[in-house]
């Protein structure tokens, strides 16, 4: 703001140098003056309020529009430094500022240090027009040691004529001295304000929640945010008492932090993919060139991810985005301008409530642009188009469901396949040690995950899957005999020239009938059950020879871990693997089938058994027993070298299952994928970059909301219940450019819902210890939340196990500005329309869960008369009312997310305007509404803060100057209460 500046041809005075008083103040005195409270960080070390009296313009019709710039020197400093300044107050000879001025630790001031205290009457706020009537100045060490610590000051002007006089009175030295109970109260304070005592003991229990709950110095919150600004206020309440207010402002490692990680998971599913296209083997001319393009477009997208990794590996510069680099191309997948908005109140209690907001930039593909709109657009293209593909392309037609659960197969293949190796592993490691208690739980273990990838494989539709890529190999030949009874005849065809594959009857590929073969298929995951039968009789053999002393009756160890539903392969023949490490004679196991040997045409090709073999039977023990010798009687209670064989047969047969599945289940999905990949990743790369910037907004809300409730066992409880709710407000008009970022912006909110939390215990107390992990991949991610040992050791035993934490999102919008005007008179604002609505269902759901399992006292306690239902209700006729600009529900949103332990987050185009706009607001409205800050200051609080506050500062780190991006002209628009003061808008970049 031009009225902070000090240059002028009346600021050239030199001036005069102060003595302090030779009253030596004590040690102690000055130590607890500017030590700070070691209980609470974020306090000042010093802070003071200053009112006007009898201020004097030259013309006496007119009076002043004051404010208090005020800067400081500390020996031997030659020259002043700006530190402060107040809020302007219009109209009056007698101002009272609520805009303190704090000095905090790293402010380095001491008893010697000069303050200088310049009073500016603003004649045109607009142009910033001003000048300055009068100026005093005092040592830090006289307010000190004043009784009262209460300084009254003449005003000298340029011409050294009194023009009125500045009083100054220090709330920290009153507060940190009297440390009594009763209320004091002082004739001669600042508009008979009440210096309110805290309680030492109160002080000392609310302390450690107080210390480690600091933005700047809680071990865990110092990992994530940095750069905090801070502003402190008192306002008056309704009762004469005051509130003590500190705002601050932080940004987080997280908007780079985050981006690298996600990025780097992106590349390995994508990857990933690659590598299972190519494993699928040898495919036919017209299939290969199909996989080929496919692979070459994943090649390319590959390429960007790998570019904007290094991009953002390479970027040294601030840990937040500056909203004029929100269309910077190596910068996209970061977050724009992403802060955390606090604002810690100290009330007449002396009890302290934090509130926080999360403030970023609507999270968009500002560098693909927006001529084409935004996602939910998109993905009805995609949708659309993909239909029309798949109506007129000769590849075989897929249902929506088939492609969801083939992905899912993959997943639960990739998974249990990994798991069954573990414990057969950790089972031949029992054996070894011959643990009978090991063996018994690894083998239980064991069972369960085998049966179940065995469920996962017996499903018709991998059958179906294997036999269309089966189809796909160059030397088959399609039968027109084909064994199915079924009317519903496949005609298959795979020549040189073309591909084609369709079905006479319906399109779904889940009613196709192919029995035939069903029936191979079914074989291989028979054997995967076989053999774990053996490995079960073999285990309940060996334990009943070395007469271990078992809580079961012999023979309960085969009887419970076959116990169950019977199997649809129960008493089929098997084919059996031999491994070829192993001895024939010691196993009295088939010769292992040749690759050659397997027909060229066997559906099964290339890991399918002989047609001969497919009938043999794996080995029984007991049979065994009876024929050769059995592996334990040649080693005596050597029971690994019983189980080794029948484990890694086992593993293999479990290899080949789920080798041939997923490669099916791939090769599903590269058919279904074929007609659009192009469309497809270029969409998917705009999700990304939407679903990056709104993951790592969440998760810096999911941060502080957690450490914020450390301690309150009832939102622990609600949290692992029914999850964290994510309530995101944006002020986006439906209008132009804006809509697109709101469709994209509505997209990254819902994609969310793929997102779980973990909370761990670091490994370390470093800051890249406390740092979130993420894992997983698109179809959903979880991150890891790592919290030092003392702060672990709180949580509730669910948490602590690793109950993986949900999160509700929910995004209300109400456009604000011209724009929005225009689309209200001449677009359309269904979206807006649309996304409220389904976020009203949401909210209305989650509240309803609540009811059902959880007590209203998990929730934090409120002020207001309005209960929640009502209150729900209230939002349901705003959401519905076809009313323009009703910001209504805007705050409605928020108090209901506020009184459900919700998280807040709050976005415009940039987070930098209208954000400031909104966030200033809701802060007013808590201290009206929850701590009873007086109604006939609302007005010049709320101006108070947005013309010395924290956003105001936002404007500078984005764009270099502290004015909002507003015009006289756009305000017009703007509802009442988001219209910033004079003098703070003007024309600058966005």
């Amino acid at each position: 703001m031009a009225g902070g500046r000090e240059c002028g041809p009346r600021m050239q005075r030199p001036w005069s140098v102060y003595r302090a008083s030779t009253l030596e103040l004590s040690n102690e005195m000055i130590g607890l003056a500017l030590a700070g409270n070691n209980q609470d960080p974020d306090e000042p070390v010093l802070e003071f309020s200053v009112a006007c009296t009898d201020l004097l313009t030259p013309s006496l019709d007119r009076k002043p529009n004051s404010f208090v710039a005020v800067s400081c020197t500390t020996p031997p400093q030659p020259f002043w430094t700006k530190h402060a300044q107040t809020e302007i107050i219009e109209g009056t000879s007698n101002p009272i500022f609520l805009s303190s001025i704090a000095f905090f630790q790293e402010s380095n001031i001491n008893q010697q240090t000069q303050v200088k205290l310049a009073v500016y009457d603003v004649k045109d706020r607009s142009q910033g027009t001003m000048y300055m009537l009068g100026s005093a100045l005092f040592p830090v060490k006289e307010l000190l040691q004043e009784k009262s610590h209460k300084l009254e000051l003449e005003l000298r002007s340029a011409e050294n004529q009194r023009v009125g006089s500045v009083a100054v009175a220090a709330w920290q030295m009153e507060e940190r001295t009297d440390q009594r109970l009763s209320i004091s109260r002082h004739p001669d304070g600042i508009n008979r304000r009440t210096m309110l005592p805290v309680d030492e003991s109160l002080a000392e229990s609310m302390g450690v929640w107080i210390k480690y709950a600091s933005l700047c110095k809680d071990t865990l919150l110092r990992s994530v945010f940095g750069g905090t600004m801070s502003r402190m206020y008192r306002f008056p309440t309704t009762d004469g008492n005051h509130l003590r207010v500190l705002e601050q402002m932080s940004e987080s490692v997280l908007s780079l932090n985050v981006p690298r990680q996600f990025i780097k998971l992106l590349l390995e599913e994508d990857a990933s993919r690659v590598c299972e296209l190519e494993e699928l083997g040898e495919l036919s001319p017209c299939w290969e060139n199909l996989r080929r393009q496919i692979v070459s477009q994943y090649q390319t997208i590959i390429l960007t991810y790998q570019e904007t990794l290094s991009d953002l590996n390479d970027y040294r510069g601030p840990s937040f985005k500056a909203s004029t680099l929100k269309a910077e191309r190596k910068l996209e997948f970061m977050p724009t301008n992403l802060h955390v908005q606090r604002m810690r109140v100290h009330d007449e209690l002396g009890f302290e409530h934090t509130y926080d907001v999360v403030t970023v930039g609507a999270p968009a593909a500002h560098c693909q642009g927006f001529k084409n709109s935004g996602l939910r657009k998109l993905i009805q293209k995609f949708e659309e188009a993909k239909k029309h593909a798949l109506s007129s392309s000769q590849s075989i037609v897929y249902i929506p469901q088939d492609v969801v659960r083939a992905k899912e197969i993959i997943a639960h293949i990739n998974t249990l396949k990994t798991q069954v190796s573990y414990y057969a592993e950790r089972l031949s490691r029992a054996a070894k040690d011959r643990s009978a208690c090991g063996l018994e739980r690894t083998l239980a273990i064991l069972a369960d995950k085998t049966r179940q990838l065995v469920t996962v494989c017996d499903c018709k539709l991998l059958a179906s899957a294997i036999q269309a890529l089966n189809a796909a190999r160059p030397e088959y030949i399609a039968s027109k005999a084909s064994p199915s009874a079924d009317s519903e005849q496949v005609v298959l065809r795979n020549d040189q020239d073309t591909l084609l594959a369709k079905w006479s009857g319906s399109n779904s590929r889940s009613s196709l009938q192919v029995d035939w073969h069903e029936e191979e298929w079914e074989k291989v995951w028979v054997n995967v059950d076989k053999s774990l039968e053996c490995i079960i009789e073999r285990v309940d053999k060996l334990l009943q020879k070395d007469q271990v002393p078992s809580d079961s009756s012999p023979g309960s160890t085969q009887t419970d871990l076959q116990g169950g539903a019977p199997r649809k392969g129960d008493g089929r023949a098997a084919f059996w693997i031999n491994p070829g490490g192993v001895s024939q004679d010691s196993l009295s196991l088939p010769p292992p089938p040749s690759s050659s040997s397997s027909s060229s045409s066997s559906p099964l090709r290339p890991s399918s058994p002989s047609p001969s073999s497919l009938n043999a039977r794996p080995p029984s023990p007991e049979r065994d027993s009876h024929g050769s010798p059995g592996v334990e009687e040649a080693y005596p209670g050597e029971w690994s070298e019983a189980l080794y064989p029948l484990l890694t047969t086992l593993t293999e047969c479990v290899a080949m299952m789920s080798d041939t599945a997923k490669r099916s289940m791939v090769f599903l999905l590269m058919q279904d994928s074929a007609p659009t990949i192009a469309m497809d990743l270029s969409l998917q790369y705009r999700r990304d970059v939407v679903f990056c910037q709104t993951l790592t907004a969440l998760i810096c809300g999911f941060i502080i909301k957690l450490r914020n409730r450390l301690r309150d066992d009832g939102f622990l409880r609600q949290l692992h219940t029914i999850g964290l709710l994510a309530q995101f407000e944006s002020l986006l008009s439906t209008y132009g450019e804006e809509l697109a970022m709101l469709e994209d912006m509505s997209v990254g909110i819902m994609d969310l819902r793929n997102v779980t939390f973990k909370v761990t215990q670091a490994t370390g107390n470093s800051a890249p210890d406390m740092l979130p992990i993420i894992t997983g991949n698109r179809d959903g991610f979880n991150v890891r939340i790592p919290l030092p040992g003392t702060m672990f050791d709180v949580l509730p035993r669910e948490i602590q196990s690793g109950m993986l934490l949900r999160v509700q999102p929910v995004h209300f919008n109400v456009g604000i500005n011209e724009q929005q005007t225009l689309a209200e008179k001449f677009g359309d604002t269904s979206l807006q329309e649309i996304i409220n609505l389904e976020s009203l269902s949401r909210l209305n759901s989650y509240y309803e869960q609540f009811k059902e399992v959880l007590p209203e006292d998990c929730l934090p306690r409120s002020r207001s008369q309005t209960c929640l239902p009502e209150l729900l209700r209230f939002l349901g006729q705003n959401v519905h009312a076809r009313k323009n600009k009703n910001v209504d529900v805007l705050w409605q949103a928020a108090e209901i997310c506020r009184r459900l332990n919700g998280v807040r987050f709050t976005s415009c185009k940039s987070a930098k305007d209208r954000t400031a706009m909104s966030v200033t607001l809701e802060q007013c409205l808590i201290l009206q509404h929850e701590h009873g800050m007086a109604p006939q200051v609302f007005t010049q609080a709320l101006d108070c803060m947005r013309s010395e506050g924290c956003r105001r500062e936002n404007t500078v780190k984005n764009v270099g100057s502290r004015k909002y991006a507003f015009n006289s002209l756009q305000l017009k628009a703007f509802p009442k209460h988001y219209r910033p003061p004079d003098g703070t808008y003007g024309k600058v970049e966005t």
